[in-house]
């Protein structure tokens, strides 16, 4: 991690040098609101066509405070932190938009954690509950957490809570067994999620392949999550491409779960060493610990339900290499 905000410098670069190489993720951030739902969304009826159009989440978007988290890193692919806001312009549809609020510091988040306990995580579901301890050591005391399982269906397992162990322990009794409803999984994150006190708001899914019992379709989440105010991170842990019963769904496990994540401006993991699980849920709470948040207010003011393009560029510091920005590229307005 670099760090550009402390004294002493090493004598290659004149600017202070933290390392930890690590890649780099980023997202955006406005109001979500869902309209009341079931907390339990069971499977897609047997004689109900995968294709038909099913009820969706009335998502509104709400601008007058457009947050945006942004990482920053070197050609090495480490964080580079101590930027001042001055180092950041912003453009909304190529017009330049004042930085009202600007912020690098370890702010709070709401978190939900998306767990697989369908029937072929079997062996994986130790390692995987690892993972999540993981994840949790990186938390600040002010987050909160929920967590959903899915299997045949979708589960709030544990509402928002501030203690990490309510959820472990709920973990600790998770059993595999049955189908893969993760799309049902993610809406239902989605929708627990409008409760979440912090402006900060990420999922972190874990699951071993694609679906194959849900009664949402992919369009309709990929919709949802790309409006969504939620950074998605994604850990997959795959078979072998030539694994013997390997199914068409676990097949398109990883595109499904790389394009959901991506359209939220989050990353998704493949795993091929159940070893790695833990490491990668830690890397992946050090990157939500290393963004900086850029708020604005547009000043396109139209309540037109229209998309609008985010554009971050960087006035780079003397004396270092190029430096990279990464964030999601824009938001949809609000609809009247």
């Amino acid at each position: 991690m670099l760090d550009l905000g402390k004294k002493g410098w090493p004598a290659v670069l004149p600017s202070p040098l933290k390392l930890f190489a690590i890649g780099a993720i980023f997202s955006i951030s406005g109001a979500l609101v869902f309209s009341q739902g079931p907390v339990t969304i069971n499977p897609r009826p047997q004689n109900v066509p995968k294709n038909e159009v099913l009820p969706k989440a009335n998502i509104r978007s709400d601008v007058n405070l457009v947050l945006i988290p942004v990482t920053v890193t070197d050609p090495m692919n480490r964080f580079v932190t101590g930027l001042d806001k001055e180092n950041f312009k912003l453009l909304e549809d190529k017009k330049e938009q004042t930085i009202s609020q600007f912020s690098s510091e370890d702010a709070p988040l709401s978190v939900g954690v998306v767990f697989d306990c369908s029937g072929s995580m079997g062996r994986k579901l130790e390692k995987s509950r690892l993972a999540v301890a993981q994840f949790f050591k990186t938390a600040n005391p002010e987050d909160e957490f929920f967590l959903v399982q899915f299997s045949d269906s979708a589960e709030l397992a544990q509402p928002f809570t501030a203690n990490l162990e309510e959820v472990q322990n709920r973990l600790t009794f998770t059993q595999s067994k049955g189908r893969t409803a993760l799309l049902d999984a993610i809406y239902l994150a989605l929708h627990e999620m409008k409760k979440g006190k912090n402006p900060r708001k990420a999922l972190l899914v874990i699951s071993d392949g694609g679906d194959n019992n849900s009664r949402y379709t992919e369009a309709e989440i990929k919709n949802l999550v790309k409006e969504a105010d939620v950074q998605i991170y994604a850990i997959g842990i795959y078979e072998a491409m030539a694994a013997r019963g390997r199914t068409p769904e676990e097949a398109a496990g990883q595109g499904l779960l790389t394009e959901i994540a991506e359209q939220t401006g989050g990353r998704q993991y493949p795993v091929d060493n159940l070893n790695e699980l833990a490491d990668i849920a830690a890397k992946i709470g050090v990157e939500l610990r290393n963004q900086y948040v850029l708020g604005y207010s547009s000043t396109n003011q139209e309540r037109d339900g229209k998309y609008r393009r985010v554009t971050v560029k960087l006035i780079q510091p003397r004396g270092l290499p190029t430096l990279r920005p990464f964030w999601k590229q824009g938001y949809y307005a609000p609809a009247h």
